[in-house]
């Protein structure tokens, strides 16, 4: 080989084994610079809502529910990297999570503990109540009016000094479940109960939430008086039923709850 070759090779090529560094623009797989993640984009975006919200639905986000199911092995793997359990109801179409718990191991706890209130837990009895008793009758769905709804829940409060401030907890309770897509409001002050019920209020739990209202009733009844607001079991908290949410960020924060996007 000549000199003049020789200094080809030194200054055209680069020493055995150096990878030189490729562009964006030049590698499709790259979704930003330094990335190392291998999972596709819509698979990386799945991953993220499961985290940041309580449930994916197929109905809501068909787009995202084809791409779990065509990508459920692999998401799963991810979420039990963080001690995460994925959860997939293909009957109702939804998708939820879980926190790992465990007395053998030591696990970090990801997710939060979140009880509903008393008012919620009221709420969500008589919803789960009217969700049952349709479904039972053959209907598609259900559906209740704002006002039949508060009128029940009220009748477990102590509003013998006025009810005016059970009715605005109350209220804030529906507001609360509709952010949450347990119910949604199809006309003014009409809701339809999604299947979302169900998993979150079980018929287990429903049975034993109703026998302590029919027995707190009973004694209530005996005594002449009304249950009072602070004898409502708020017993449901969502890691019982896998509706956890990520920790605050910090001191006095909050995880923000975005709408689901309607994507076709």
């Amino acid at each position: 080989m000549s000199e003049t070759e020789t200094e080809a090779v030194a200054y055209g090529s680069e020493p055995e084994g150096f990878i030189e560094p490729v562009s964006m623009e030049d590698d499709p797989t790259e979704l930003f610079v330094g990335d190392r993640g291998v999972l596709d984009a819509d698979v990386r975006r799945v991953l993220v809502q499961l985290l940041r919200r309580r449930f994916i639905t197929a109905e809501k986000s068909p787009r995202q529910w084809r791409t779990l199911l065509d990508h459920q092995a692999v998401i799963e793997s991810r979420l039990h990297d963080l001690f995460v359990r994925l959860v997939v109801d293909h009957d109702r179409g939804i998708a939820y999570k879980r926190q790992v718990r465990s007395e053998e191991l030591d696990v970090p706890v990801l997710l939060k503990d979140d009880a509903y209130s008393r008012a919620e837990t009221l709420v969500l009895v008589h919803l789960r109540t009217v969700f049952q008793r349709e479904r039972g009758a053959g209907e598609n769905s259900a559906r209740v009016d704002a006002d039949e709804l508060e009128q029940t829940v009220l009748t477990y409060f102590d509003v013998a000094s006025g009810d005016a401030a059970a009715r605005r907890e109350i209220r804030r309770a529906v507001e609360r479940l509709a952010r949450e897509g347990l119910i949604e409001e199809e006309s003014e002050d009409r809701f339809r109960i999604t299947p979302l019920v169900e998993i979150v209020l079980s018929v287990e739990k429903l049975a034993e939430l109703k026998a302590w209202l029919r027995e707190s009733a009973g004694r209530a009844a005996s005594a002449s008086e009304r249950v009072e607001t602070n004898t409502v079991p708020s017993a449901l908290d969502r890691d019982a039923v896998g509706l956890d949410t990520p920790p605050p960020s910090g001191p006095g924060g909050s995880t923000s709850e975005d709408e689901e996007e309607n994507q076709q």
